[in-house]
């Protein structure tokens, strides 16, 4: 893999961008085009050699001149981190889906309220990790959008999930199952601890990647309040310490989609 500079004395603007990209864009020879518009540069990956690409360059009358061209030595090394945070959240993808379908189900059936916002709770963060796969290998631009969406999508159900919250405690409903709260939602603690091992191993400092682990670290104390809030009801065999879990819940799900945005500035 070699990586050669050109400088592009009359690139001033994304317009010369878009004419570039779609000058080289029939070249299979390129890997990878990273432009720097401030300092009128544009640097290729490519295989084979550079004229072909320089010929392309020369022809849009952009006084165009070769900087320099090396071997790319860091360059595969890039690739297989990329390919690995795909798969990193790939596998957390899966398992916040699985334990949605799973915690929905019987918190209906078992008329937990805490189970349901958890729940609902995964499916933000599946939709985080789907955003997330998005903003890989993306623009510092794309992964701050990735990061405002989540954020606005957590803000939402914390709403709806405080609405519903509320009718319920107005309203008559019938003593949540403790066991069902209690057994579910210790599997799901045990999921999203294996989501935040797996998070935290990456060691990653992208923007998406930390609104991923901020999600996920809310999870786990919202497992352990719906364990509680369960032994609370089997105590006092009543409904509202399922429903003031509910409520914390999405008092967490607000202050997750707050840190989330001030990550998206």
């Amino acid at each position: 893999m070699q990586k050669t500079r050109f400088k592009i004395g009359k690139m001033d603007c994304p317009s010369e961008e878009q004419m570039i990209r779609m000058k080289l864009a029939d070249l299979a020879m390129i890997e990878s085009l990273d432009f720097n518009i401030p300092d009128r540069q544009l640097t290729v990956y490519h295989t084979q050699g550079y004229d072909s690409i320089f010929q392309r360059l020369d022809s849009l009358k952009f006084d165009t001149s070769v900087i320099d061209s090396v071997v790319a030595e860091g360059y595969q090394k890039a690739l297989e981190e990329l390919g690995q945070e795909r798969r990193l959240l790939w596998q957390v993808l899966a398992i916040n889906m699985l334990f949605f379908v799973l915690e929905l189900i019987t918190g209906v059936i078992s008329n937990s309220m805490g189970l349901v916002a958890d729940s609902l709770d995964m499916l933000a963060d599946s939709i985080v990790y789907g955003l997330a796969l998005f903003a890989v290998g993306g623009a510092i631009a794309r992964k701050k959008n990735s990061a405002k969406a989540a954020g606005y999508l957590q803000m939402v159900l914390a709403i709806v999930g405080f609405v519903e919250v509320v009718r319920r405690f107005l309203g008559f409903e019938e003593v949540p199952a403790f066991q069902t709260m209690i057994v579910v939602s210790m599997l799901a603690l045990m999921g999203n601890g294996l989501c935040l091992y797996l998070l935290q191993k990456s060691k990653s400092s992208e923007v998406h990647m930390k609104a991923s682990m901020i999600f996920t670290s809310n999870d786990v104390i919202v497992n352990i309040g719906v364990m509680l809030a369960g032994g609370l009801v089997y105590l006092t065999n009543s409904k509202y310490p399922d429903l003031i879990v509910g409520t914390i819940v999405f008092v967490i799900v607000g202050q997750g989609a707050y840190k989330i945005f001030s990550l998206s500035k």
